[in-house]
């Protein structure tokens, strides 16, 4: 899975959506992750895109508020990057761009569902599907 050569992992909209479903692959990479401390970037677009009900979405608020996962902003500098990007590649989703250039900036590997679509914006970038 290459975890190994990552400090950090970031997590898509689609690997929350597996992780909420209880996605046994989405679930034993978390064990791991767990075990070994790596952190887990979850940009705030994608917490927007999942985030729907405190009550009924317990364990995705557990998630997002353990020790060792990070909720980077979606502040102007990253906004800007992102549209840049999108315009670059030719999409529209900013979302997936700013899991893009959050995970750049992190060295980290991106857990998805969406590869392609990851990949038309970062050929380099590092995807595992979920």
């Amino acid at each position: 899975m290459g975890k190994a050569r990552h400090q950090a992992i970031v997590l898509d909209a689609g690997a929350l959506i597996a992780f909420e479903r209880a996605d046994p692959k989405m679930r034993a990479l978390l064990r791991e992750v767990a075990r070994a401390r790596i952190r887990l970037v979850v940009p705030a677009g994608v917490v927007a895109q999942v985030f729907r009900d405190r009550a009924r979405q317990a364990p995705l608020c557990g998630l997002l508020n353990a020790e060792t996962t990070v909720v980077p902003e979606l502040d102007r500098a990253l906004a800007e990057a992102a549209g840049s990007l999108c315009g670059k590649a030719g999409t529209r989703d900013i979302v997936d761009a700013s899991v893009v250039l959050v995970a750049k900036r992190e060295r980290a590997l991106i857990v998805t569902t969406d590869v392609d679509d990851l990949r038309a914006l970062d050929p380099s970038a590092t995807l595992e599907r979920i």
